[in-house]
């Protein structure tokens, strides 16, 4: 259970804003990073594994304190340690959430190449889906969904709507209308069945209400 303050939170991670820098170099040296961080796992799993093999329970907490140590240095395994029932809005981990969003939807085929983690997705978008952030993370919230209703439909992109109802905005809704009115066809659609869930919060976001809506928006 992790209850480790914002300094330390950066000194694990600070290093994984390279992966959303618009310099490709920039990005390209924080996977290499990244990758020797998902190395330095496996070799701490590959340790505990091998300490069932044999009666040595304390050099088994020792593997199992080394492998959680390493799973908190890389991303996404240093977001799975929230404490239980604690605030996403004023966990330290909280900024390195929307790091691993935003990454994903800025560079989607890095993300799926180096990261690939669809429960984890799920997960924490659901997380952030909540009223009380500060203005920062609004902002940042506000922000991903304008990025993910531009883009083609990627696996667990429809949970963005909970964070579009949670954040409700006259800014969020001025970023959905323009991206409404654009040439991009799926943002059209997109923005527009967003806007349309949000003006109609009684009813559910689900495969067949999306079905029902197009066709609806299309006659």
């Amino acid at each position: 259970m992790s209850v480790d303050g914002a300094d330390v939170w950066h000194k694990r991670l600070g290093w994984a804003f390279g992966l959303i820098a618009s310099d490709p170099a920039e990005r390209a040296a924080t996977l290499v990073r990244l990758a020797d961080a998902e190395r330095s796992i496996q070799d701490a799993l590959d340790r505990y594994n091998k300490t069932w093999r044999r009666r040595y329970s304390l050099r088994r907490q020792a593997a199992r304190r080394n492998y959680l140590d390493a799973l908190r240095c890389s991303l996404p395994g240093g977001l799975w340690d929230r404490p239980a029932g604690s605030d996403i809005g004023t966990w330290p981990g909280l900024p390195y959430v929307l790091l691993f969003l935003e990454w994903e939807a800025r560079y989607p085929q890095e993300w799926t190449r180096h990261a690939k983690e669809w429960g984890t997705k799920e997960h924490l978008i659901r997380d952030v889906a909540v009223a009380h952030h500060d203005e920062t993370a609004r902002t940042k919230l506000v922000e991903l969904i304008e990025t993910v209703v531009q883009r083609p439909y990627r696996c667990k992109d429809r949970e963005y709507v909970r964070v579009a109802r949670a954040v409700d905005s006259d800014d969020l809704r001025g970023r959905l209308e323009t991206a409404s009115r654009s040439d991009n066809p799926w943002a059209c659609r997109h923005a527009g069945y967003v806007l349309w869930l949000l003006n109609h919060p009684e009813v559910p976001n689900m495969r067949h209400v999306w079905r029902i809506w197009l066709v609806a928006s299309s006659e």
